[in-house]
């Protein structure tokens, strides 16, 4: 399958939010491996308290105060690796959680790393699923995306598409905050409340 453009730097110099909602529908593409993005979270800087952020500058953190256009990669339950992409201009912390992807590229690929998992939906329907089946570790801790074997693309065909906007899941702090943006109706997106809200 072809895609377009990488995204540049400039799309992620921007709102954390306005990032996390652009970036549905773009394709994320490491290696032989692609799937469109269905479904993100923004983390926002500042009084985000469910952000790593709100910890301020440590080492674990410095990626996401540095310049956007780079892969903040954590593990999450000892086990699952979740990858981020760093928002907002050089210096101002903000970065958005790819939550799900539907399967584009490579999908035998992914299925091998997945194991057991045969249903297409199933592939990349959470965080930690989908960095499985698209081979991303904390390896990529600090990568470019905006060059190299991780990358972001457009789609080769840009539609228009309704988006839902619901509070983030999975989380015990700032849960009030309407930041978790979802391809509205797609069967590959994994979590729930899908309908509290459009934009």
């Amino acid at each position: 399958m072809l895609f377009g453009r990488i995204l540049p730097r400039s799309f992620y110099a921007r709102s954390t939010a306005d990032v996390a909602r652009n970036l549905l529908g773009k394709v994320l593409v490491h290696g032989a491996t692609a799937g469109i993005i269905v479904e993100t979270e923004a983390y926002l800087g500042g009084e985000d308290l469910a952000a790593h952020s709100a910890r301020g500058l440590t080492e674990s953190t410095r990626v996401i105060f540095g310049p956007p256009g780079h892969a903040y990669v954590y593990l999450i339950y000892g086990m699952y690796q979740c990858l981020n992409l760093v928002a907002e201009p050089d210096g101002q912390p903000g970065c958005v959680l790819i939550r799900a992807v539907e399967p584009a590229s490579g999908v035998e690929l992914m299925r091998v790393r997945r194991g057991a998992t045969r249903q297409l939906e199933q592939l990349g329907n959470g965080p930690g699923k989908r960095t499985l089946a698209l081979g991303i570790t904390r390896a990529h801790n600090g990568a470019d995306v905006t060059r190299g074997p991780l990358v972001v693309r457009e789609a080769a065909c840009a539609g228009e598409t309704e988006i839902a906007v619901t509070p983030r899941i999975g989380i015990t702090r700032s849960v009030e905050l309407p930041l978790r943006f979802v391809i509205a109706g797609s069967g590959f997106v994994g979590g729930r409340r899908l309908g509290n809200g459009r934009a």
